[in-house]
């Protein structure tokens, strides 16, 4: 079969679409998920705080190739059938959620320890304390560095290829070997990965000099 040039493009717009959605699902759900380990490592319960920061270690000290086969084929053991694209998203979701985490976690420490004791003596809790009065402030210190990760998110998504899943990067590689075209389809593809994570870089830079986070 011949393949003109717009018929590649098509094809690589599709998987372009589909890479696009893995990140956003995967950053929407890793925040929410995010937040509920940021709340474990600011508990002060001892029991909380070792299990997020253990969730943390494991998934920030581990490859996300290997977190992708541990969940497609470790559900597969115990008897489930799981997608592709259940199984990308999955584990997208929780390697983001770790590093946003973290990288939240040092947001709050960043919040004087003077507002805490000032909202302390308002008799808040320490669930009131983090909604009203830290994680407002922290949020602004967060943006920049949580919009700039979301480039790692967008280039992880590459890995999912690896389990059949067609994004950017594996309907490339078809395409690649169906035209015999190797440099002409992946350097398609690297202009595909640069449309999304530059203008990403720029709005992070961009937030960064607003909010003057370094200031």
């Amino acid at each position: 079969m011949d393949f003109t040039l717009w018929d590649i493009v098509r094809n690589l717009l599709t998987g372009l679409q589909w890479t696009l959605l893995l990140s956003v699902v995967a950053l929407v759900f890793g925040a929410l998920s995010g937040l509920l380990v940021l709340v474990g490592l600011t508990s002060t319960l001892q029991p909380l705080r070792v299990l997020a920061r253990g969730y943390i270690e494991v998934f920030q000290g581990t490859p996300l190739l290997m977190q992708l086969f541990l969940v497609f084929f470790g559900v597969s053991l115990v008897g489930w059938d799981i997608s592709p694209w259940f199984a990308a998203a999955l584990a997208l979701t929780l390697f983001t959620s770790a590093f946003l985490a973290e990288t939240w976690r040092g947001c709050v420490e960043a919040i004087p320890r003077g507002q805490w004791e000032a909202s302390a003596s308002l008799a808040l809790t320490r669930g009131e304390q983090l909604r009203h009065v830290i994680l407002p402030q922290a949020l602004r210190i967060a943006v920049p560095p949580t919009v700039g990760f979301s480039v790692q998110v967008v280039k992880g998504t590459a890995v999912t290829s690896i389990i059949g899943f067609n994004e950017l990067t594996k309907t490339g590689s078809m395409l690649a070997n169906a035209t015999f075209e190797p440099f002409l389809v992946y350097g398609l593809v690297a202009v595909g990965y640069f449309l999304l994570c530059y203008p990403l870089s720029l709005y992070a830079r961009h937030l960064e000099r607003k909010l003057n986070v370094t200031a």
